[in-house]
């Protein structure tokens, strides 16, 4: 018999893999900074092409997902916790640099998980 916590891992992998529109305003790359006990997130701009790609704006090359590529974020934002960095994020920048309702909500289940593992002292690994 599967345990709850089991049966939760599973439906969080299942749906990880799902396809998803990328944001035309940018991207995050979320991590913690553990000295100063924060919740970072680099902001990226980047354009989408036709076949859906991020590109980069200044190049129109794609960006690669699973390859380190060397870009100039255009803002960081950090919290001590998920509503502080979400406030910080959605409330006081403007323009906000997400246009996508399910980009917004991705950020905030990332910044939960980053929080919780910041306080837990466990590993964050971005989704």
């Amino acid at each position: 018999m599967i345990s709850a916590v089991e049966a939760i891992a599973a439906i969080d992998d299942k749906l990880s893999k799902r396809f998803l529109e990328l944001d035309p305003a940018g991207y995050f790359i979320i991590y913690l900074d553990r000295g100063a006990g924060l919740i970072c997130a680099k902001h990226f701009t980047n354009e989408v092409n036709e076949q859906g790609l991020a590109v980069d704006p200044e190049t129109g090359k794609p960006i690669p997902a699973t390859i380190k590529v060397e870009r100039q974020a255009t803002t960081l934002f950090t919290g001590r916790t998920a509503k502080e960095i979400g406030i910080q994020l959605f409330e006081s920048t403007k323009p906000c640099p997400v246009s996508r309702f399910d980009h917004a909500a991705y950020l905030g289940r990332e910044f939960t998980r980053a929080e919780l593992a910041l306080v837990t002292g466990q590993d964050y690994v971005q989704d």
